[in-house]
């Protein structure tokens, strides 16, 4: 084992790199010139340019689908004022948070705690009342004349972790300061969730509201090309493949980051394999995994009641069931409730929970007329075998079922 794991690694170091800078191709990367955008940014500058006269800009609402440039612009454009506003005498403070990310913003005090150490002040992980984590991130901002820009980033997430009072709350701090003005960027993906939110937050929060439409397959073609002249050596990319993965791209909604991957994933097959040119069948075989890689990762990071219904789901599944009805994935949900020591919620609620899981692609949600007793929903999985057997894995220490 030892020696065919040196010849690998020997192979790797010694054989040609079809990349010069695989770097550019990571969703992570932020690149200076962002094809196609000019409308957005020009817009959201134009929001943010008070606040190098030191007023107030508007609160902002930016939503679109995943991958459609809302955060690339968003950090732009604030980067780019934050730079103008120190070089004219001003100060505007950007903090961007990802609310997605555990245990920094899923709970209202993490997400002041984390707020309050940006701006310098030490606030324990936990331990003290909210209320006086508010009191310490008022007194932050406030300590010096400037303007405080929030970028809260997955906005939706943080709100259905712990509803929108914090949100109300930061909205109306205007209010009671003196020295500094504060602003919010709310980013979504999800395109109703300010419908979700309390009236008194949604007028404060969407004072201005941007909607990012998908890319089209010709502009991602254009966003690939560039990329890929600088991340891979001259001459590696045969005829077509940056096409493909743009088209396929355009098929998810005009998802610019699965473009990337495809193109980024595609190199790497190609390298693993030992060839010196990234060919349309290494598209076709990067498509798989990503699709793999993607589904798996949706389902490790749902909340154990999504996972609860998911794996109800399966188990009625595996006991020969096509297709499942959504009245008897509850009794099975609450059975591994029980089992699992979770407090089931109640069917209205796992029928949400069953068309997220739908709008995920993990499971096909039909419905269908029962003629005078109403309508219901019939459940199948929109997943291959392979990836099934791999999710029913994840689960499995999660759950149990007698």
């Amino acid at each position: 084992m030892q020696l065919s794991l040196d010849n690998i690694f020997k192979n790797y170091i010694q054989k040609d790199d079809i990349f010069q800078n695989k770097e550019l191709l990571l969703t992570k990367y932020r690149p200076e010139n962002l094809p196609h955008r000019e409308k957005e940014i020009k817009t959201l500058g134009s929001i943010l340019a008070p606040s190098l006269r030191g007023e107030k800009p508007s609160n902002v609402f930016v939503y679109g689908k995943t991958g459609t440039g809302k955060t690339a612009v968003t950090q732009y454009v604030c980067s780019k004022l934050e730079e103008v506003a120190m070089n004219n005498g001003h100060e505007v403070r950007i903090i961007y948070l990802n609310c997605k990310m555990r245990k920094v913003a899923d709970t209202e005090y993490r997400l002041l705690a984390k707020l309050a150490r940006e701006l310098g002040r030490d606030v324990p992980p936990t331990g003290l009342p909210t209320d006086q984590v508010y009191e310490i991130f008022f007194e932050a901002v406030e300590d010096k004349k400037r303007m405080v820009i929030l970028i809260l980033d997955e906005i939706d997430i943080m709100v259905e972790k712990t509803g929108d009072n914090f949100l109300y709350n930061l909205t109306r701090m205007n209010e009671d300061l003196e020295n500094s003005k504060i602003s919010i960027i709310g980013i979504s993906n999800n395109l109703s969730f300010k419908e979700n939110l309390d009236p008194r937050v949604r007028s404060s929060l969407s004072e201005e509201e941007m909607l990012f439409s998908p890319y089209n397959a010709l502009q991602l073609q254009d966003i690939l090309k560039s990329r890929a002249e600088k991340a891979f050596k001259p001459g590696v990319i045969a005829e077509g493949v940056i096409e493909k993965c743009a088209a396929l791209a355009a098929q998810e909604h005009g998802d610019a980051r699965r473009a990337l991957d495809l193109l980024r994933v595609a190199g790497e097959m190609c390298e693993r394999e030992g060839s010196k040119r990234v060919e349309e069948r290494h598209v076709d075989m990067a498509e798989s995994k990503i699709d793999m890689d993607r589904i798996l990762e949706v389902v490790r990071t749902q909340p154990r009641q999504s996972q609860a219904v998911l794996w109800s789901i399966l188990k009625l599944k595996e006991n020969g069931g096509n297709e499942v009805q959504t009245g008897d994935i509850f009794s099975v949900y609450e059975k591994v409730c029980r089992n699992s020591g979770l407090a089931p919620l109640t069917q209205r609620r796992v029928s949400d929970l069953i068309a997220e899981l739908d709008l995920l692609g993990i499971i096909n949600a039909r419905v269908i007329s029962k003629g005078r007793y109403g309508r219901t929903r019939t459940i199948t999985l929109g997943v291959s075998e392979p990836i099934l057997e791999k999710i029913k894995n994840t689960l499995v220490s999660e759950f149990y079922f007698e």
